[in-house]
């Protein structure tokens, strides 16, 4: 019978996967159409265990993708799209360079575009597994609003992050959904709870940035697209599960002003100002119900309890409190912590109806120092709106006052652990909010000793001479060994021999010049002086070593060079045995005839 051989690669790993080179070929796409394909289908390469047995013996770096996702991608409608953007580029630099402007415009009026709402829910079958998906989205999406527009960073895409990220804030102010904040050099972080998971987020510092050149946006603006398409899904259901109207609605009395009215650059400035509130729809009615499930809650559901005794207590902190902003003050973080803990917010030229010497004003957030004061308000530093949320209490505004040293801004995303170092402001803090710090505090001080304090001895002065001492290990760097592996990782083939061949000559000389080093030096200069305090055995090694010296010097002044040169280097060495034997026995006979 005969026995079928399998034959090699035709299963396995090297049926599994396929090079991105291949990938190219049967999707018949470009490398920056694939780039963006794989970013906007959520396709990314994967590493192979085994790499030879997927290369087919070879060792050669490539990119691997599993052959079931370029299966997946090659029956997606956007790869049309791809083309037909091509073609129309085609065409639009034929009329342009014909300067015909009538096919021009119409081919901009029928620009080729296409829709990720099918790809979104696609990628997120489920609201849950978008919220869990949020902080990505909100990260690009915040950074894409500050910056300018550019060639490649196009006018539409930004103006639509900065409508998305506002909406959102809004869901996050009428829902009273932020937990936590904290300012870092890099920018503001911020934590909300949104259907049970909390999404974080970081906002960058308000402040002008120039056109930024040194990064490359070509591949960020493919991410942006798709989070810009799915926040809109997402900002769309917030909106209905709280009962807003979508796109929101400015609350102007009984009357609601849409966006979409005749001034839509006033009602949109309104928006994103944050300070004024959002119509409800009549049927909307949730402050009553979260007001009957808390009293619901049994004995059993203490933690669920806690949670919404939390969310109440955040919902009314700053509840009857007016605050106004100063010009240098951050006014878009602090409208968002302010109003979401129930206060109100307002500044100079703003779309509220507060002005700086209104008598409702309660506190007054400055950032710098002012010279005229009004008795009737407390003045506050920014830094105590972002304090008081992480406590879940009004902290005493003395210690927030200007021109005072303010306390440590500590992070509510750390948790203190025992045996970790806990500053005494921390420990401070945590006692008034009435937890229990006894265990991040060190055992019992140790209490001074009543024994008389030991004399202490005088350091010996070490002997003059030849004494011993320990010597130290040579410990190897093996972050230096990793990151010399991972360069010659990086080298290709040829190189790499090449470098191997100088390392292993390099390695020879050296361990060459370290023999050389430990041969004797046999050219020395005898101190009579020095020769006293040498015994008779070390007289007689140095001279035979300076006599047989000088001979071979003179021995090899004089080498032949024929054809017998290995018969006459065999008598030499007879003879210079004969010979340190013949001067050891004179320089025997020497010694004693002196004595």
């Amino acid at each position: 019978m005969k026995v079928r051989v399998k034959p090699k690669h035709e299963a396995g790993a090297a049926v599994n996967y396929i090079s991105r080179r291949e990938a190219l070929k049967k999707l018949q796409l470009s490398l920056k159409d694939f780039r963006r394909l794989c970013i906007l289908k959520g396709i990314y390469p994967h590493e192979p265990a085994h790499k030879k047995k997927v290369n087919k013996g070879s060792t050669e770096n490539r990119v691997w993708y599993y052959r079931k996702d370029i299966n997946f991608l090659a029956h997606e409608p956007i790869i049309n799209k791809f083309r037909e953007h091509k073609v129309f580029l085609r065409r639009l630099n034929h009329y342009k360079a014909k300067k015909n402007e009538s096919k021009v415009e119409k081919l901009y009026a029928n620009k080729p575009e296409y829709s990720l709402d099918r790809v979104v829910k696609e990628r997120y079958p489920t609201f849950g597994s978008a919220i869990r998906d949020l902080d990505d989205a909100l990260c690009l999406c915040f950074a894409f609003a500050t910056l300018p527009h550019t060639r490649i960073l196009k006018e539409g895409l930004i103006d639509s992050c900065r409508r998305l990220t506002a909406e959102f804030m809004h869901y996050v102010i009428e829902a009273h959904a932020l937990r936590n904040t904290f300012i870092s050099i890099k920018g503001i972080y911020y934590q909300a709870e949104i259907c049970g998971e909390k999404v974080t987020w970081i906002v960058p510092h308000e402040r002008g940035l120039p056109h930024v050149t040194d990064v490359d946006f070509t591949v960020m603006v493919t991410f942006a697209e798709f989070y810009v398409a799915m926040l809109g899904f997402v900002n769309f259901r917030l909106y209905q599960m709280i009962g807003l109207y979508y796109p929101p609605q400015i609350q102007t009395g009984q009357n609601a002003v849409a966006a979409d009215t005749t001034n839509e650059e006033d009602v949109m400035e309104k928006v994103y100002s944050l300070a004024r509130p959002l119509a409800k729809k009549a049927d909307a009615d949730n402050d009553k119900d979260e007001e009957e499930n808390f009293e619901m809650f049994g004995d059993d559901d203490n933690a669920l309890a806690e949670k919404v005794k939390e969310a109440k207590s955040i919902k009314t902190l700053l509840k009857g409190l007016v605050f106004f902003l100063n010009r240098e003050t951050p006014k878009e973080a602090l409208t968002l912590i302010i109003r979401n803990c129930g206060g109100i917010v307002g500044w100079s030229g703003g779309p509220t109806s507060l002005e700086e010497s209104s008598p409702k004003i309660t506190h007054h957030v400055v950032d710098r120092p002012m010279t005229k004061f009004d008795v009737s308000r407390r003045y506050i530093q920014p830094q105590w709106v972002f304090d008081s949320l992480n406590a879940r209490r009004k902290l005493p505004c003395e210690k927030y006052m200007p021109g005072a040293q303010l306390p440590p801004h500590f992070s509510p995303f750390t948790s203190e652990k025992p045996g970790d170092y806990v500053p005494m402001e921390r420990l401070e803090e945590l006692r008034s909010l009435g937890q229990d710090v006894s265990a991040l505090v060190s055992s019992e001080p140790a209490l001074p000793s009543t024994s008389k304090p030991k004399k202490l001895k005088k350091p010996q002065e070490e002997e003059k001479g030849m004494r011993v001492t320990l010597g130290k290990m040579h410990t190897k760097n093996k972050q230096l060994e990793i990151n010399q592996q991972m360069r010659e990782m990086m080298m290709k083939k040829k190189h790499k021999r090449v470098y191997h061949s100088i390392r292993q000559k390099m390695k020879k000389d050296k361990s060459g010049a370290l023999k050389l080093k430990e041969k004797p030096n046999l050219n020395i200069a005898i101190n009579p002086s020095q020769m006293k305090h040498h015994n008779k055995n070390a007289k007689k090694k140095i001279k035979i070593e300076q006599i047989l010296f000088r001979e071979r010097s003179r021995l090899y002044k004089h080498r032949r060079t024929d054809s017998k040169v290995q018969i006459w280097q065999k008598k030499r060495r007879h003879e210079d045995k004969a010979f340190v034997k013949g001067s050891a026995t004179r320089l025997d006979f020497c010694v004693k005839s002196e004595k």
